[in-house]
Order: C-alpha cells, then sequence, then structure tokens
C-alpha cells in the first residue's frame, strides 16, 4: 500500500509550508515545483500553476540545474536560480527552486533543501499516522459488524502489521464526559503502549476495544483479565471512567462479531438492571443479558406470564422477595431460610402460596425455569 500514498507526498499544503519556513530563514523567494515540473506553492503568488522549464531538466536528468541571468532570458517561466530535486523514499517527487544569482544562493541550497526533507517527512509521518487510524476504524467495523468478515481485510491487515490470529474479546470502555486533552493521553496509550489493542469509538462516551486475552489449553480463564481491566482503568480514569462491560470470547473468524453481540447485550441489560460494578463480564451475566434481547417482543410476554401473574397477587412483594432469594441460593433452603432470617417451615409455606398462586410445582425443574426466565424479563 505504500505506492498508494506516493502521490501523497508532495501535495500543495506541504510545499506551501516548505516555502513559509525557507522564507523565514533565507532572504530570497523559494518555489516548490512538483513531479511534472509546474509550480505548485512560491513566494511570488504571480508564478503560481506555471511550468518551470528548469525544474523540468533538474527532473528530467535527476541533478541540480543552475539558471544564470542569461539563461533565464531564453527560458519560459524562468528567472535566475537553483533548482534541486527533491528525493524521498527512493522516488523523485519534486523540484525546489531558490530564486536569485546562483553565485548567490548557492550558499543556501543544501539548508533549504534538507528543511524541506524534514518538513516533507514530517507530513509524509502525518498522513501515514491519518491513514493507519482510518484503516484500524474500518477493520474494527468490519470485524465486529460482519459476520464473516469480508477477505478484502487481508490487504488492511498486512499494511497495519495487526496479528489476527491472537485471540481477543470486545470490551465497551463506557466514559461520563471525557474532556478532549484527557481523550488524547488515553488514545495516546493505545497508540503507543498497547498497540495490539484495536480502539475505536462507537459514539462520544463509548470506547470499543478489540483487547488481545491468554488462554490456557484453549479456554479463558477471566480472573487473568482483571489486572489488565486495572490497567485500563487507571489510564482512563481522567476521561471520568465509568466501567468496562466485556464481551465474550468467541473463536473462528465471525468469533469478534459475536463477541461485540454479547458486550451489546451486557451492556443493555446492565442499564436496565442499573448494575453499579466497574467490571461486567458477559459471562457471569449471559442469562439476562442473553434475555434482554427478548425486552418488549411477545416471546418476552409469553415467557413471563406465570411470574407477572405472581406479581399481580404478590403486592407486598414478599414472595417475590422470597423466591430472589431462593434463585440467588441455588434453591437451597436450608441457606435461602437464613438469608432472608426467617425459618426453614416459613419458607416453605411461602414457596406453597407460590404453587398456589401460579399453579406450577416448585420442585418440577421445567416449570420453575420457566417461572425463573420470567423473573429476569421482568427485573
Amino acid at each position: 500500500m505504500n505506492n498508494i500514498h506516493a502521490n501523497y507526498y508532495l501535495q500543495d499544503s506541504t510545499a506551501r509550508q516548505i516555502v513559509q519556513r525557507t522564507m523565514g530563514i533565507i532572504p530570497y523567494s523559494v518555489n516548490v515545483m512538483n513531479e511534472h515540473g509546474m509550480i505548485i506553492a512560491s513566494g511570488e503568488a504571480s508564478r503560481l500553476h506555471q511550468r518551470h522549464e528548469g525544474a523540468v531538466l533538474a527532473l528530467t536528468e535527476n541533478r541540480v540545474v543552475e539558471i544564470d541571468s542569461a539563461t533565464a532570458n531564453k527560458l519560459k517561466g524562468v528567472k535566475p536560480g537553483i533548482n534541486l530535486p527533491i528525493n524521498f523514499r527512493d522516488q523523485l517527487i519534486g523540484v525546489l527552486g531558490i530564486t536569485g544569482e546562483p553565485g548567490e544562493v548557492k550558499a543556501y541550497a543544501q539548508l533549504v533543501k534538507m528543511a524541506s526533507e524534514l518538513i516533507i517527512e514530517q507530513m509524509a509521518l502525518l498522513e501515514q499516522k491519518q491513514w493507519d487510524k482510518r484503516y484500524r476504524e474500518e477493520l474494527i467495523n468490519q470485524l465486529i459488524l460482519r459476520d464473516p468478515p469480508p477477505d478484502s481485510l487481508n490487504a488492511v491487515v498486512s499494511w497495519l502489521g495487526i496479528n489476527l490470529q491472537l485471540p481477543r474479546v470486545v470490551v465497551i470502555m463506557e466514559l461520563q464526559q471525557p474532556d478532549r486533552d484527557a481523550l488524547h493521553n488515553l488514545m495516546e496509550y493505545f497508540e503507543y503502549r498497547a498497540r495490539d489493542h484495536l480502539v475505536t469509538f462507537s459514539d462520544f462516551n463509548d470506547l470499543i476495544i478489540l483487547k488481545p486475552i491468554s488462554l490456557k489449553n484453549g479456554v479463558w480463564d477471566k480472573s487473568l483479565e482483571l489486572s489488565d481491566l486495572q490497567r485500563l482503568k487507571h489510564y482512563a480514569q481522567s476521561c471520568g471512567f465509568s466501567r468496562l462491560i466485556v464481551g465474550g470470547y468467541f473463536s473462528g473468524e465471525n468469533g469478534l462479531h459475536r463477541s461485540f453481540q454479547t458486550a451489546k447485550s451486557t451492556q443493555s441489560m446492565a442499564k436496565r438492571l442499573k448494575l453499579k460494578h466497574q467490571f461486567i463480564f458477559h459471562d457471569d451475566y449471559a442469562l439476562a443479558s442473553l434475555l434482554d434481547g427478548l425486552s418488549g417482543t411477545w416471546q418476552a410476554e409469553e415467557l413471563s406470564k406465570i411470574w407477572r401473574n405472581l406479581v399481580a397477587k404478590d403486592t407486598k412483594g414478599m414472595l417475590q422477595k422470597t423466591l430472589q432469594n431462593y434463585f440467588d441460593h441455588n434453591c437451597d433452603l436450608s441457606q435461602t431460610a437464613t438469608g432472608l432470617h426467617i425459618h426453614v417451615n416459613t419458607l416453605r409455606y411461602r414457596l406453597q402460596r407460590v404453587e398456589d398462586i401460579t399453579g406450577i410445582q416448585i420442585n418440577n425443574l421445567k416449570q420453575l425455569f420457566w417461572l425463573y426466565i420470567g423473573m429476569e424479563l421482568q427485573r
């Protein structure tokens, strides 16, 4: 892809910078000609867009061309001066001209050429950085939004030098009212210290991170992630860090697409349930986040009708609270009674009341699961 950007090395804006900066160093007019010998920037505005025959000669023979007053009178669009070919990254990209008698301006030639090359290098690096940013953003969008991603991404991956074989998960970093300087510092962290993290914004307050993870025997151990997540939190603290939502891990070419879907679903669920944790893993709330996508549908209405029937008749909410604790304690009578500070017989009475109202049997796994799903959907 380097060849694609060759014609950007000496754009008009870069040429104007060369003229402005070099004329601040020397007391002579400076011209910059493109690869066709046309003047694209000049200390004399009237000379713009003219073909410079001295520059054409310098380009054709790739050498310094000196033109005195006598020679200038014989050439079109030429004044006395010295013309130096500009070679950048093994390419002849233009000509630098200094107007004046060659004997006078020759002493400045190498100084001006060196300054020009530094400006071109600076602008080329900036251009490359901007292209890298665009390609990274496009790569991320294709990986998380397409199922599977297109084959054309191979060229982009090669250009960026990204190792897509690394196992990754999608992480959503929520930020609150980040200011410009803080965001700049955060993005510099990802650019220079964590370049293997692919990062883009989904909106102003959400940063999407394709984070590399470590597998042990092909299995992702989430506990190993906490130190990395703490590090991300540290660098994002000044940006009004809110929390990190971590999607699930899925192998295969559409793995990141699925990880993104689980991260977004978990984020929606976390907002609905008003969760306050700073690190929320999809795997810890898999069922709740999967059910979140059903919210408002006819399927949700059907799945929650038993629970809604209970809610309608349990006006004080005692039975609902009892069931929530019962499920939280994995349907263990003793632990549930202890957690509620009631006698186990009282718990049995309440569960019997649930059966009477709903018409289900608590010890029937399928019926109990139906009740549990309804509770999760109506949280």
